[in-house]
């Protein structure tokens, strides 16, 4: 396809905003992007250039933008310039209200915090972060799918009451990694992709135990039996969660008005989050069609809808009163059984463009763009996964303040975070709406601004921050996340060294005393497969299965070849007798010897490949026809904690 070369003057705009017009493929070979996806994607921020007059007006404006950023993103141990003098003034923390003057720089020494810096140039927010995180205790701990948990107290997914137990006899394991807890949108169907979230600041309710409920305590026997009655089995290989979420809901409204309706102290972005619930549930999952006076939060109808909703509003209120207290209640109980590290917590990388963020947030959201990845090896079609990006204008003109206080509540009550696709705080791909995913570009964040906000509220909570920094990604963002003690992602099957002759990074597999010290290990991730998957292929299976292999017979070749030679290694690290064995459970172990020998500050194991679930939780590219996000673990928590093959693999860990 003939390609429109982008001029130099529309090149000059799009470095002004932050948009690629190139960019470097996982070969390292510069790929140029269309003209008419550039000039699209600078429609999306505002930015006109449909045409030579519009283009040369936009120009100008590119090359008088103001001389400082709206928001400042400084390292407390370094100095910045600044054009002339000014006055710096704190706006959050213990310094409130305090101001100095600052005299063409911005000094070192300043307490990391929030600032409002005034000059002739004109005012902008800084963020004041610390240099680098402290270095995180070394142990190791189990990474953990939560809804795949099921117990004899747990209602067909797992949930909080089923996180405690496993913190608490979980085998000396010294952290628990979640996928995102994030909340879903209130009706059916329920979405089951925890990577697609109604909002990232809020808790899904279906991690609520039930039974564990101050209300469910002080309620009556009538009101016990009918919350008792409401519980549904785990049957089968799928979690239903829309059967699930029935009976939660129907159990938590029955222990609300048992309760006498409480919705507790007031929050206006709560009362906001909770609002966006009870209209769902009215009008419908889908905010972009419902009545036009209530597509905002600030619509002309809202204040009508508090009040014929009030009911609705307390009772979603009230509902993420108890998962706050639930997630605190985990928590002190990592505490309480001396986990160094404690509970990581899963940042997604985006929310559904119809849920509550986007409906609370969609001045700084691009609504009409979706985040996803370009055309590689893998997806010679590229990737867009439905999720809007954020605006990197309207985040540096508020300060950042939607991305903070998104960080902020994770942290609340978590001792890590994990944050998926990290490259996301550096740069996104866009992809225009009604566009492939092949017609995008990159679209760079102010990178400085991103992690000054995101160190400053781990700072605040003590808290590690792991980034999930796997695939193709730029040299700068693993010299920044080094810098700043952000650990990274070391999956087995991805790691290894480059090749001998072409020098990429297909070379054979890594010994694991060659991976990275800042890093969190683990041998595969949520859409990988298994071990137990890796060993019996079953990944080539299931995707010949569903039509998804060019060659299936190729693929099959080349699975039996990354066998053979994980095998190999295992046998020259002294893991296995002889690369001939066939034992599963054998293999296994060997497998977490092999994590355990990694120098890495953190290995993490997981309950599918100990307990050989060859299934994996997510299979990328499928939705309906593979069970995403949907398979429990194989056995439940009380036979988990009680496995021979637990143990024994925990022992191997816990002598790292």
């Amino acid at each position: 396809m003939t390609r429109d070369p982008v001029d130099p003057e529309l090149a000059e705009i799009a470095d002004a905003y932050g948009v690629a017009t190139s960019y470097l493929d996982g070969t390292r070979t510069e790929k140029p992007i269309d003209a008419a996806v550039v000039r699209n994607v600078l429609g999306l921020l505002e930015i006109d250039v449909s045409g030579p007059g519009a283009q040369r007006v936009a120009l100008a404006g590119a090359r008088q933008r103001a001389p400082l950023p709206a928001t400042i993103g400084h390292r407390a141990d370094r100095s910045r310039p600044l054009p002339g003098r000014g006055r710096l003034t704190a706006t959050d923390g213990d310094a409130i209200g305090r101001a100095s003057d600052v005299d063409g720089v911005l000094p070192t020494g300043l307490e990391p915090g929030r600032y409002l810096l005034e000059t002739d140039a004109g005012r902008s927010a800084v963020v004041v972060a610390p240099p680098a995180l402290p270095d995180p205790p070394r142990t190791w701990g189990w990474m953990l799918q939560l809804y795949a948990l099921h117990s004899q107290r747990s209602w067909g997914i797992g949930d909080l009451g089923d996180l405690t137990e496993l913190v608490r006899g979980g085998h000396g394991a010294g952290a628990v990694l979640l996928n995102p807890l994030h909340a879903i949108t209130p009706v059916p169907p329920v979405q089951p992709s925890p990577y697609m979230p109604s909002s990232r600041r809020y808790t899904t309710p279906l991690a609520l135990r039930v039974t564990d409920l101050p209300a469910y305590a002080a309620a009556d026997a009538a009101t016990r039996a009918e919350v008792d009655a409401l519980r549904p089995e785990t049957t089968g290989d799928r979690i239903a969660h829309d059967r699930v979420w029935a009976a939660k809901r129907s159990a938590l409204e029955a222990l609300w008005r048992s309760a006498g309706h409480p919705d507790g102290e007031p929050d206006p972005d709560l009362t906001s989050f909770a609002t966006y619930c009870a209209l769902a549930e009215r009008y419908g999952a889908r905010w972009s069609r419902w009545p036009s006076d209530l597509r905002r939060p600030d619509g002309a109808g809202i204040a009508a809808a508090h009040r014929a909703l009030a009911p609705r509003i307390a009772f979603h209120t009230w509902v993420q009163r108890q998962a706050e207290a639930q997630l605190a209640g985990v928590r002190s109980a990592a505490r309480e059984a001396g986990m160094p590290v404690g509970v990581i917590h899963d940042l997604a990388v985006g929310c559904d463009p119809e849920g509550a963020d986007a409906w609370m947030w969609q001045d700084v959201l691009a609504l009409d763009a979706s985040v996803g990845a370009p055309p590689d090896a893998f997806n010679q079609r590229g990737q867009s996964w439905g999720l809007p990006p954020w605006r990197p204008d309207r985040l540096a003109a508020t300060g950042f303040g939607a991305f903070g206080d998104m960080v902020r509540a994770l942290l609340q009550h978590a001792d890590g975070l994990r944050i998926d696709h990290v490259m996301g705080l550096w740069r996104l791909w866009w992809v225009p709406a009604g566009e492939s995913a092949d017609r995008g570009t990159y679209v760079h964040y102010d990178a400085d601004a991103m992690l000054a906000v995101l160190l400053l509220e781990a700072h605040r909570a003590d808290a590690l921050v792991v980034g999930e920094d796997l695939g193709t990604v730029l040299p700068r963002i693993r010299e920044d996340m080094t810098e700043r003690n952000l650990l990274g992602s070391t999956v087995l099957w991805f790691s290894r060294d480059p090749d001998p002759v072409t020098g990429g990074d297909d070379g054979p597999l890594r010994r694991p005393s060659r991976w990275p010290e800042r890093s969190v290990a683990t041998i595969s991730t949520h859409d990988l497969p298994t071990a137990s998957g890796f060993l019996r292929g079953e990944h080539v299976r299931v995707r010949a299965e569903l039509d998804l292999l060019d060659d299936p017979r190729a693929e099959e070749v080349k699975a039996a070849v990354e066998r053979d030679e994980l095998l190999a290694l295992l046998a020259a690290e002294g893991l296995l007798p002889s690369p001939d064995v066939t034992d599963e459970d054998e293999i296994v172990v060997a497998l977490h010897r092999l994590l355990a020998a990694a120098p890495s500050r953190l290995v993490l194991a997981s309950l599918y490949d100990i307990l050989g679930e060859p299934r994996q939780p997510n299979l990328p590219g499928t939705l309906d026809e593979y069970p995403n996000w949907r398979i429990p673990l194989p056995v439940t928590l009380e036979e988990a904690l009680a496995d021979e093959r637990v143990r024994r693999i925990a022992e191997v860990l816990d002598g790292r």
